[in-house]
This record gives structure tokens, C-alpha cells and sequence, in this order.
């Protein structure tokens, strides 16, 4: 009886061992992905070490772009991609901007839409993904600085607009990231985001006179914090004055939602509509003449994002290099034209391999009735782009000139430190 008993207590034992080694197995996991998470900003700070807010005020351009480029290839690249898309959306909660692409048919029918979508996004990876002394990223901003520049001398496009859409383009992935992402950004990435945007701004030739300590008689800035600080508190105070309803605000809106929720299923589309207004402030949402959906929608808003935050907090760990985030081929093709390496709408700029026509994307688009890269001959540029074909139509290969002779100040105002040359300018 007692070696019965005996047998019976070790048997007992043994059936709880699994459970013991499962619970040690998933404390260890989880003390492993934090120390490589930390491990990875410290990794930064390492390498850039701007640990002080003294040090902020020497941060160059090249530094604040590759910690801008970890942010967005590594370390958030879903919140910061949205983040800049909605930026980008926000821009035409304003009626002067909203009209512009009202009365230059951007937004007219899916094709135009889409396009004008992609280019906007493929003009903004070069140059955010690309050296700033890199030829790519200088093309790219010449190349957007002639497309504002024709509308601009039409007084179609106010400086105001200009500055306010790069404010957003700053301060929305820190609102988003802070909201949305299982850890706020630290500091020195802040300062970085604002560095990397001031120098763009500097080669786009955005004034900065209306910021508080812009101007000849201003001030000028110590550090990227104080004039990310600033442009927070002007683009607010636009948003109070110029951000309200009008009929081309919800047109544009309407045509923009339909591509954010290209790839959803049309009877799921209603659901998505009230999603994407749940997204919106209060403000935003008047202005485009959205109505506010049930509370439903914002509730179902926190409680996705918030199990997303704690899943990436506490069970995956970083994103390795070679998983990293990128929009459009490091190298070009043997006849110098680049690639977009996915895409959200339609197909453009997709090179037709044979991994691109026959992927999981590509057969969604062809259940859904969409094109597939290659699909409809050229329509869509399977053939690549190169930097000066990107834009509207009627741009096309027009601009050369004004792009070159625009070449030497742009690459000039993306080297060293922006704040500065802020007195020298």
C-alpha cells in the first residue's frame, strides 16, 4: 500500500511538471523580448548618442535621418505609414487645399485618385528612405518642389498650406505612435522626426515666419524639441481658424476613404467608413460633413489597437533587418527605373514577377475584380518609374530645367545641422 501510495504522489508530480516547464518557458519568453526591445533603443542611442537635451542642438540631418528611417523600416513602420497617410488626409479638412484637388480633378475618378495616392507616397520614400546626399532623395524633392511650383504661381497653393502640411507630416507620427504603439517615442526620436522635416522643409523653401521665434527678428530655434514644439502650437491655432466644412472637403474625403478601403469587401464597407470617422477628432470630422459614428466604432477602435500594443509589447520581438519596411526598391533596373515593391490600390509601379503576379495580394485583387501587377498592358507602369516621370500627366517630362538648377540649394539645405544655419541663412 504505501509503495502504491508512493507511485500515486510521484505520478501526481510528474503530471504537473509540464505545466511548470510551459510557465517557466513563457516568463523567460516574455523577459526576453523585453531586454531585446530596450536593447534596440539603446542599441540607438549607442550609436547616436543624444542623450541629453544640451546634445539635441547638435544633431545633424544625417544622424536624424537614419534614426527617422529605423523608426519607420523597423520600429513602427504600420503606425508611421498610417500616420503619414492620415496626415495627408487631414490636409483636406482645409477648403483652400481641398479645392485645389477639387478643380485639378486628382481625386475625379479611381485611376487619377490612386496614382496621384502612389506618387505622393513614392516621392516621400525616396527621399525618406534615401541618403540626403543620396541623388534619389535630391531628385525627389526637386521633382516635388517643380509640381508644388506650377500651382504655386497660380496662387493656387499658400505658403500657409505649405507649412501646415508639413506640420503634420511631424507631429501626427508622434500623436499616432504615442496613441496607437506599445511604447511612446523617447526624446531623442522626437527631436530626430523634426530635424529630418525641418531640413525638408529648408529644401522645399517653407517660411517659418509665422512660428514664434521664426522670422529676421525672431529668435530662431536651439533644438529640433523647440521647434517641434512650436509648429505643434501653430498648426493648432491654423486648425481653429481655417479647418471647417465645406462641400470640397467631403468630396475629397469621400474619394480618399474609398482608397483607404480599396482592398475591404463592399458589404464590409459601411463598417469601415464608420472606422475610419471614429479615427478622426471632432474637429477633422466637421470639417469633411461626417456625421459621428455610434460609440461602438470608438470603442472598437481602443480595444484593437490597445491588444495590438500589448501583443507587441510583451510577445513579438523587433522586427529583424531583413523584415524591414520599405516601399520601393534599394537598386534600380538594368534601364535606371525603380519599383514599388507592393501596393494598397492599384497595382502601379509593380514589377510582374512571377512572385508579384501570383502572390496572396494579387489573387485577393483578382477575387475582388482588381488588376494584378502586369495585368492591362502598360496601364499601370509595370515598367518602373524613374524620379522626373513622377506626377500628374500633364507634367510629364516637363520641369527638367527648373529640377536641375533646384538640385544645389536642396542637397545644400539637407546637409549639417538645420538649426544651425538658421542665422546664416
Amino acid at each position: 500500500m504505501a509503495n502504491l501510495s508512493f507511485m500515486a504522489t510521484t505520478d501526481s508530480q510528474n503530471a504537473g511538471l509540464p505545466w511548470f516547464y510551459i510557465l517557466l518557458f513563457l516568463i523567460l519568453y516574455l523577459i526576453v523580448v523585453a531586454l531585446f526591445r530596450r536593447q534596440r533603443v539603446r542599441g540607438i542611442l549607442h550609436k547616436f548618442p543624444y542623450t541629453t537635451r544640451h546634445s539635441f542642438a547638435s544633431m545633424t540631418n544625417e544622424d536624424a535621418f537614419y534614426i527617422q528611417r529605423y523608426l519607420s523600416e523597423l520600429e513602427f513602420p504600420f503606425t508611421i505609414e498610417k500616420a503619414l497617410q492620415f496626415a495627408l488626409f487631414r490636409t483636406y479638412g482645409i477648403p483652400s487645399i481641398s479645392k485645389l484637388l477639387v478643380e485639378t480633378r486628382q481625386f475625379s475618378e479611381p485611376a487619377t485618385a490612386t496614382k496621384r495616392y502612389t506618387d505622393t507616397g513614392v516621392l516621400i520614400s525616396e527621399f525618406a528612405t534615401c541618403h540626403p546626399h543620396d541623388d534619389r532623395s535630391v531628385d525627389a524633392i526637386a521633382r516635388m518642389n517643380f509640381i508644388h511650383s506650377v500651382y504655386q504661381k497660380a496662387g493656387k497653393i499658400l505658403d500657409d498650406d505649405m507649412l501646415y502640411t508639413l506640420s503634420l507630416f511631424t507631429v501626427e507620427p508622434i500623436r499616432w505612435t504615442a496613441r496607437f504603439e506599445w511604447r511612446e517615442l523617447e526624446d531623442f526620436e522626437k527631436c530626430a522626426l523634426a530635424v529630418f522635416w525641418k531640413s525638408i522643409g529648408d529644401a522645399m523653401g517653407i517660411s517659418y515666419d509665422k512660428l514664434k521665434s521664426g522670422g529676421e527678428n525672431g529668435p530662431g530655434w536651439t533644438d529640433g524639441l523647440q521647434w517641434l514644439d512650436e509648429m505643434a502650437a501653430w498648426s493648432l491655432e491654423y486648425e481653429k481658424r481655417f479647418m471647417v466644412p465645406a462641400n470640397t472637403n467631403r468630396q475629397t474625403a469621400e474619394e480618399t476613404v474609398a482608397i483607404l478601403l480599396w482592398g475591404v469587401p463592399n458589404a464590409l464597407k459601411p463598417y469601415g467608413r464608420k472606422v475610419v470617422s471614429a479615427l478622426m477628432d471632432d474637429r477633422l470630422r466637421a470639417a469633411m460633413i461626417y456625421p459621428a459614428p455610434p460609440q461602438i466604432y470608438f470603442t472598437l477602435v481602443e480595444i484593437i489597437f490597445s491588444i495590438r500594443k500589448y501583443l507587441i509589447r510583451y510577445l513579438s520581438p523587433p522586427r529583424p533587418d531583413f523584415m524591414k519596411m520599405r516601399m520601393v526598391t534599394d537598386e534600380p533596373s538594368p534601364d535606371d527605373r525603380y519599383f514599388m515593391k507592393t501596393w494598397e490600390t492599384l497595382p502601379w509601379y509593380v514589377k510582374p514577377t512571377m512572385g508579384n503576379r501570383y502572390s496572396l495580394q494579387a489573387l485577393k485583387s483578382r477575387i475582388m475584380g482588381l488588376p494584378a501587377p502586369g495585368d492591362e498592358g502598360l496601364k499601370y507602369w509595370p515598367q518602373g518609374y524613374k524620379i522626373h516621370e513622377i506626377g500628374p500627366d500633364m507634367l510629364r517630362g516637363k520641369g527638367a530645367t527648373y529640377q536641375e538648377n533646384a538640385k544645389p540649394k536642396i542637397a545644400s539645405s539637407l546637409s549639417g545641422c538645420p538649426f544651425g544655419r538658421l542665422k546664416r541663412e
